[in-house]
């Protein structure tokens, strides 16, 4: 709509205040207008556009670039149109290799676990390891079960441990319903029913990950042994409902389709080019993942809207204000927390009165999970939730 909205002046403003009318900018107008307004009204021609509009802007740009040659007599103007028909021209070529890439290729990472109905949508569940209690990672904004690549494999060698994909995210379908804290919570709850993983569970969320798994234990506390929050984000209050809502409102509708809007990213290719050039620190296997899920278009929409309804989850977590002496362990890093993420920190782990808190010195916020030397420091806090909920001894404590 944008570049509707461009070529559109350039037609009327050529023709009205200049010796050079671009008339022909009105065909790239009436082009991206509509298919801007389609994506606008019905995300079902979503899929079906991304066959249609690659190869055809990329003959219209050609054409373009033949008229903008016989029209447009300035140097200065050309040279600004070239550099915009280069740009389309790179997003269609992108757009091309993301859509057939995407028909071509299927998902190599749901050989391991296994898909769940949970209403609607399926959500992808991966259980390892043996004994009780079983422990449930919750990766932080953005993250898949990739991003529990260090921990969840420790944490098997003691226990099971179960990794999931949010809903959108990953090998998870998307979902009708919006994915506030609470829908998260209800439908992590129904995934675990559903696919036989008894409870009571112990759940280790990092970053927003840490507000989920607090919603979770507000929601259903009996189900709940233990929690670890791995520098979770704070909740904030007022405190609000924890149980999901029955239908969508209009909010829902404005946050989902600007969503929809952010994830044309994906469509050009770009989430793609990002996942190639960036490498991180986790097994070799689950950074493949991670590459593989950020160029899914369906992720990075799923990533934008938990963004959007970051305040709702942090207002849903509040909800759980007494953990009672069920063990809670806190980590923090010990490098980027200014003080008010310490206090806030602190204040976590006085949910409790059988907690322990951890500053995990020289671990970043995302060091305490991609970084082995800290992810070790993060799975041993587990393990001692794990233990306490075993033996029934309190968690030592650390400041």
């Amino acid at each position: 709509m944008g570049f509707a909205t461009g070529w559109t002046m350039l037609f009327w403003l050529s023709s009205r205040f200049s010796d050079q009318p671009q008339r022909w900018a009105a065909v790239p107008a009436t082009f991206m207008g509509a298919g801007g307004l389609l994506l606008l009204a019905f995300d079902s021609t979503h899929e079906v556009l991304g066959w249609i509009w690659p190869p055809a802007l990329l003959g219209l740009v050609v054409w373009m670039v033949v008229r903008v040659h016989r029209d447009m007599r300035s140097r200065g103007g050309r040279v600004q149109l070239y550099a915009v028909c280069a740009v389309l021209a790179l997003c269609a070529i992108g757009g091309g290799w993301q859509t057939l890439s995407q028909a071509t290729t299927t998902n190599p990472f749901l050989a391991s676990g296994r898909l769940v109905d949970v209403g609607g949508h399926q959500l992808r569940l991966d259980c390892t390891g043996s004994a009780s209690p079983t422990v449930v990672l919750e990766p932080g904004a953005g993250g898949t079960s990739a991003s529990m690549g260090w921990i969840a494999p420790a944490v098997a060698k003691q226990t099971r441990v179960c990794v999931y994909d949010r809903a959108g995210r990953g090998g998870s379908d998307p979902a009708d319903s919006p994915q506030n804290g609470a829908q998260v919570a209800a439908d992590l709850h129904t995934l675990l029913h559903r696919g036989g993983v008894p409870g009571p569970y112990v759940l280790a969320g990092h970053s927003f990950g840490g507000l989920y798994v607090r919603t979770f234990a507000a929601h259903y506390p009996d189900e709940v042994a233990g929690l670890v929050l791995i520098d979770s984000t704070a909740s904030e209050g007022p405190a609000t409902s924890v149980v999901p809502a029955a239908t969508e409102d209009g909010s829902y509708d404005a946050i989902g389709r600007f969503a929809t809007l952010a994830a044309l990213s994906a469509d050009v290719g770009l989430a793609r080019l990002y996942g190639t050039l960036t490498g991180g620190t986790l097994p070799p296997r689950n950074e493949e993942q991670l590459v593989y899920d950020s160029a899914q278009a369906h992720t990075v929409r799923s990533v934008v809207e938990e963004f959007l309804r970051g305040g709702a989850a942090s207002r849903e977590a509040a909800s759980l204000q007494d953990f009672g002496a069920k063990p809670l362990y806190v980590l923090t890093a010990g490098s980027g927390s200014d003080a008010t993420w310490m206090a806030h920190q602190k204040a976590s782990a006085r949910l409790s009165t059988n907690s322990a808190h951890q500053v995990v010195d020289g671990a970043d916020h995302r060091g305490l999970l991609d970084d082995r030397r800290y992810a070790a420091e993060t799975s041993r806090g587990v393990l001692a939730v794990v233990s306490s909920v075993r033996n029934g001894q309190p968690l030592s404590t650390h400041e």
